[in-house]
């Protein structure tokens, strides 16, 4: 049998308080929201303060309409986040209960849906106050890799969007519903990573932590601070699209689908194909983003980059 390493089960709170006999908790995910927002503000802020970075030394907004911003990528986010969730992933379920489509505090959020939502929020409110729309752009997605990596990180101490089985030394055993390896969800596996209740797992969500929000923020930080990538306006925000894209696309052949694709007849979960071969969803939604981050870039360098 295979040594693995068992899943720590960190609670999912921070801390909880009873006030009138109701209970109120921090959990770690909103506190990852939380967190990823205030450092994209606070990066973002720090960009338009050094002019030098920008196409002809001008920022293509001021440290105060960043904080004006803030409050449409909220919305944005959690909007979209839901609304995409509910599309993409759940329809049948909240087509029959629609009264739940905003009980976000169910759980249940996209981030592709999230993305959506922010790009409509953020082209909204540039073309109310005459931004420039690339560069503001590259602006919050040298923003987004911080709240993608802590996102992914209260993903993984809450125990959920694991991933597929595996026999890989540092596989963890995380809880699972699965009484028998045949039931939905569980493929059957060999015995070597099978164990009673749990079964030996990738932990995905570490995965993308480290690809969506370390590998790329520093790749996107690296090109804004050192080789001027912000005088060419669209090329940070095209690099982050396909980055983060291409990372997701990788990492689903690791992480778990969710469960409603998940059949006795497709126990990989895929939406296209079936078998061996298929596309997640996850991989789907995320190819769009890939083709607009390589036209972005591609747009990018083909005009004259700014004066230093």
């Amino acid at each position: 049998m295979h040594a693995v390493i068992p899943f720590p089960e960190p609670s999912p709170e921070l801390f909880s308080i009873t006030l009138f006999g109701m209970e109120f908790a921090l959990r770690w995910y909103a506190l990852a929201y939380i967190a990823g927002l205030l450092l994209g503000w606070r990066l973002i802020v720090a960009l338009v303060r050094r002019p030098a970075l920008w196409p002809d030394n001008t920022p293509p907004m001021k440290p105060a309409q960043v904080e004006d911003l803030l409050t449409w990528v909220i919305l944005g986010v959690v909007l979209g986040g839901r609304l995409g969730f509910v599309l993409f992933y759940r329809p049948g379920y909240y087509l029959a209960h629609p009264a739940e489509i905003f009980a976000v505090w169910q759980g249940g959020m996209s981030f592709h849906g999230g993305l959506l939502g922010v790009v409509i929020a953020v082209w909204l409110f540039t073309g109310r106050h005459a931004i420039p729309k690339l560069s503001a752009a590259d602006a919050l997605a040298l923003a987004a890799p911080p709240g993608l990596f802590f996102g992914r990180v209260a993903n993984f101490i809450n125990g959920e969007l694991w991933g597929r089985p595996s026999d890989m030394p540092w596989a963890m055993k995380f809880p699972t519903m699965c009484s028998a390896p045949e039931m939905q969800g569980c493929p059957v596996l060999g015995e070597w990573f099978y164990y009673g209740t749990e079964l030996a797992r990738h932990p995905s969500q570490l995965y993308e932590a480290a690809l969506e929000g370390l590998v790329l923020g520093l790749l996107l930080l690296w090109m804004a601070m050192r080789r001027g990538a912000l005088k060419r306006p669209g090329l940070i925000a095209g690099t982050f699209f396909a980055g983060y894209g291409i990372a997701r696309f990788i990492v689903e052949y690791f992480r778990e689908a969710d469960a409603q694709f998940v059949t006795p007849d497709n126990p990989i979960g895929f939406v296209i194909g079936q078998g061996a071969v298929g596309v997640t969803m996850g991989q789907l939604l995320s190819l769009p983003m890939v083709l607009l981050g390589l036209a972005l870039v591609a747009h990018a360098l083909r005009q004259r980059p700014a004066p230093a």
